[in-house]
């Protein structure tokens, strides 16, 4: 059976390694230029050395994105930058103009290239194609039925595909959208997209100004550009049938909460899948804990045909059920924990610690102390974002798991 690598977002160094520890086989991370998620934190230089050290010295893969669309203006800029980089060693680029791949042939004609969902490849004809030009692999288009990605896996053989499984969809095609910049001056094919696209919008007519007409499902207005976000574990074993290479996760702006908690689950479902696919179920705690996370709403996108309306999320706010709290950054041989504190805990919260594995374990925060600049300890009953705090655990916790706990405002 073809397994393939679990790919997972770094949007800096904390989420690079806490998809490393929640079990990523593969990162994708992006430069300070032509990466497409330019309010990002993203990698200086030599930040990303330290990060590819990092990686290789875990077996994990390390792919760039370079997948912006440069006009005229910024080629002398990615020749610059292509040949800065040039001596890192990316297990890739991801790339989806032609200027670019012409240009990293120039620069760095070593590089593996991959060929990102922004190239918009639908068929097995243009994946051909890309093959041709010395393309390794191709991110298809989330608009790709599953028939669509066997029948294009099938009909170009050596080529790697890699499919998105989790995360947030764009409204327009591959993402290739213009309404950000529009509406706001910011051109999200540059990376600076503004997700105007969640805003709510009310109907104007020209002879009535001020005057808004709700075209809309309820009293907040109609969300006509907002899709759901994609969700298929339950269609782990039909994915990896095609022969994928690569289950992709979205989500470099997220948080490290979104990038674990995914990564948990799906790194779960797809060993359990590989080790007795006869007796593989999608279990109902896999699902649960994808509903803990901020979302829109899940949705199989194009999977088994158009969505429809069954895309389509009608309000502007995210699900929230659970929030997260904090990460532990030290577990202790006296049975105590080093917690970097991200919301406010209190003595007597119900946090629930969870790490790789699908682990988890819950208590109610006993006394604790506050860490000092100094390192000095001070007893406390609360703790507030950028604090550490040492607390008494009882349970096996490791560097890296996270704290959370139910948002009963959501309730």
């Amino acid at each position: 059976m073809n397994k393939p690598e679990l790919l997972a977002p770094a949007g800096n160094m904390e989420k690079l390694k806490i998809a490393i520890h929640y079990g990523a086989d593969a990162v994708y991370m992006g430069g300070q230029a032509f990466g497409l998620r330019n309010m990002a934190d993203n990698f200086s230089v030599e930040e990303m050395s330290a990060a590819l050290d990092y990686c290789h010295q875990l077996g994990v893969k390390a792919y760039l994105t370079i997948n912006s669309y440069p006009r005229n203006e910024a080629l002398p800029q990615l020749e610059e930058y292509l040949a800065q980089i040039a001596s890192l060693p990316f297990d890739a680029y991801i790339v989806a103009d032609p200027g670019v791949i012409d240009a990293v042939r120039q620069i760095s004609p070593e590089r593996e290239l991959h060929m990102s969902t922004q190239a918009n490849t639908i068929n097995w004809r243009s994946a051909r194609f890309w093959q041709q030009q010395g393309v390794s692999r191709i991110n298809m288009a989330r608009e790709m039925t599953l028939d669509n990605i066997r029948e294009t896996v099938k009909s170009v053989p050596g080529m790697e595909f890699e499919a998105f499984v989790h995360g947030a969809l764009c409204i327009s095609y591959s993402g290739r959208c213009l309404i950000s910049s529009m509406l706001t001056g910011r051109d999200a094919n540059q990376g600076e997209c503004t997700h105007p696209c969640r805003w709510s919008y009310h109907l104007v007519e020209e002879s009535r100004p001020g005057e808004y007409f709700p075209v809309m499902e309820d009293e907040n207005g109609t969300f006509i550009f907002n899709s759901r976000d994609l969700c298929l574990l339950e269609h782990i074993p039909a994915l990896v049938e095609s022969g994928v290479s690569s289950l992709k996760i979205e989500g470099r702006m997220k948080g490290i909460n979104y990038v674990a908690s995914v990564l948990r689950v799906y790194r779960k479902a797809l060993d359990e899948y590989c080790l007795d696919p006869d007796a593989w179920r999608c279990r109902p705690e896999w699902l649960e804990e994808l509903a803990k996370l901020s979302h829109r709403g899940y949705t199989t996108g194009f999977l088994f045909g158009e969505p429809r309306n069954v895309g389509q999320e009608y309000q502007s706010a995210y699900i929230r059920s659970h929030e997260f709290v904090g990460v532990v950054e030290e577990a202790r041989p006296d049975g105590t924990a080093l917690i970097g504190v991200r919301n406010r805990i209190r003595t007597g919260d119900l946090l629930e610690f969870i790490g790789p594995g699908m682990r988890a374990e819950s208590l109610i925060v006993p006394s604790f102390s506050t860490v000092t600049d100094r390192g000095a300890l001070i007893p406390a009953e609360t703790a507030n974002p950028n604090q550490q705090i040492i607390l008494a655990v009882p349970f096996r916790v490791e560097a890296g798991d996270l704290l959370r706990r139910e948002n009963l405002r959501a309730a």
